[in-house]
C-alpha cells in the first residue's frame, strides 16, 4: 500500500514538476523585446527586473558590435598607414 502511494506521489509530482517547468519556458520566450519607439508601451508594461535584464543583454550586443568595429578601423588603419611608409 505504501508503495502505491509512493509511487502515485512520485507521477504526480514529475507531472506538475514538468508542466510547471515548459510553462515558464514559454513565458520567458515571449519576453524579447527590443527598446524602441514603437513599443514603448509594451516595454513599461514589464518588470523593473525584465526591463533590467533587456537593457543589459541590449547593453551587451551593443559593446560587442562596437569592439568589433573599432578591430576592424584599426586593421584598416594599420594597413593603410603601412602602405604610406612603403610609398615614402
Amino acid at each position: 500500500m505504501k508503495i502505491i502511494l509512493l509511487i502515485s506521489f512520485l507521477i504526480m509530482f514529475s507531472f506538475i514538476f514538468l508542466k510547471f517547468y515548459k510553462n515558464n519556458k514559454i513565458l520567458k520566450k515571449k519576453k524579447e523585446i527590443k527598446f524602441n519607439k514603437n513599443n514603448l508601451y509594451q516595454w513599461m508594461n514589464l518588470t523593473k527586473k525584465e526591463r533590467f535584464d533587456l537593457s543589459k543583454k541590449e547593453s551587451n550586443s551593443y559593446l560587442k558590435k562596437r569592439k568589433s568595429l573599432l578591430e576592424e578601423i584599426r586593421k584598416e588603419y594599420k594597413s593603410i598607414s603601412k602602405n604610406d611608409k612603403k610609398s615614402l
